[in-house]
């Protein structure tokens, strides 16, 4: 038998046998409207979840690449190409006379994450480094042919993503594990998710073709400063990509450590924004075809400090036959890529006595 409490009898059930039937339905409704709730709020995410999945355009280029690649050594690091885009198609033809999709890539960088996720090394490809183009396969499945003294960025031009990571392992003889490209637009709108990005300039630039005005001191750059700025070659030095490169690498550094103070953990609206901005903003490979694997993969190189991320530019020197072109300084740049292999920071010698740009130290 049960026991008597202040509240009346109790029967076997342990409910009070004057525990009125609304007040039941009361406590049903209650639990019912939390499950509602709960599943409302499931259908929330599941729903946000969705729509950034299918922000996501991939690229397949293992297809194309095939099995004539640089041996997988799975050694702990990560190597990936990452390209800029600088086609006029689409919302990117503010940018310049539309170009009906067809592009080169103004940006290349082979970022090396070091075992540990905690460092990494970053080697930028100047745009005009004359190359042996290996055979490639294009955008239309068709067989691209080879090129001896061709500019880097028509491997991207002529074949597309594969063609560009077919051409950077051959050049290196490392196996690339991740493709990722961005274009203007995307870029400009994960900038301005992001608040800005703080530098300082130590002279003014100015720079008709990008649009670029910025006096000397410290700016918060909006998304349309910073496409201009990482764009800008003749209103820094002598006008040339490899100063545009050392701004581009000052800005990276900038970006990262604005990364770092945003806080985005903290805000689900600022979350939001900028998963949103950025799933529009990069083109992966196909094994970063999902929010789950893009998380993974962000979350894999969140402990990067910026002062742990070493860049350089492929070593190189002016081209003899054509100034306005330059060639790779082969043992040097040897040097790079066997320390990369080796999962090991770049020697300092590897770049010494080679062509440079005249932006050093104008953006910090």
């Amino acid at each position: 038998m049960g026991e008597q409490d202040a509240g009346g009898r109790i029967d076997g059930t342990g409910r009070p046998h004057d525990e009125s039937a609304a007040r039941r339905r009361g406590r049903n409704a209650a639990t019912w409207t939390a499950v509602g709730l709960l599943l409302a709020g499931a259908a929330v995410l599941g729903a946000a979840y969705l729509k950034l999945d299918g922000n996501i355009r991939t690229v397949d280029i293992s297809t194309q690449l095939g099995d004539d690649r640089p041996e997988n050594t799975d050694d702990g690091s990560l190597d990936i190409l990452v390209l800029g885009s600088d086609s006029r198609a689409g919302d990117n033809a503010a940018y310049g006379r539309d170009d009906g999709g067809s592009s080169r890539s103004d940006t290349a960088m082979v970022v090396h994450v070091h075992d540990g996720r905690t460092a990494a090394s970053v080697v930028s490809i100047p745009r005009d480094t004359l190359i042996t183009r290996p055979e490639c396969t294009g955008r239309d499945g068709e067989p691209v042919p080879a090129a001896y003294r061709a500019m880097f960025n028509t491997a991207y031009e002529v074949g597309g993503p594969a063609c560009a990571v077919k051409t950077v392992e051959q050049m290196s003889g490392i196996r690339m594990d991740h493709y990722v490209e961005v274009d203007f637009t995307g870029f400009r709108k994960l900038i301005d998710e992001l608040g800005g990005v703080e530098v300082t300039t130590t002279r003014p630039i100015k720079d008709g073709s990008s649009h670029l005005d910025l006096p000397a001191g410290t700016h918060t750059l909006d998304g349309e400063q910073s496409l201009a700025l990482v764009r800008t070659r003749k209103g820094v030095g002598e006008g040339s990509d490899l100063g545009r490169i050392q701004l581009q690498h000052a800005y990276m550094k900038a970006l990262m450590e604005q990364v770092q103070r945003v806080g985005v953990f903290t805000s689900p609206a600022k979350l939001w924004g900028l998963a949103d901005a950025a799933t529009k903003a990069v083109k992966p490979d196909s094994g970063l075809d999902s929010v789950s694997e893009l998380v993974d993969f962000a979350s894999g190189l969140a402990g990067l400090d910026a002062d742990e991320v070493q860049m350089i530019t492929l070593p190189v020197v002016y081209d003899t036959v054509d100034r306005n072109r330059v060639v790779p300084v082969e043992t040097q740049a040897q040097q790079v890529w066997s320390a990369l292999r080796l999962d090991q920071p770049i020697p300092a010698e590897a770049t010494k006595d080679t062509a440079t740009g005249s932006a050093e130290g104008v953006v910090r």
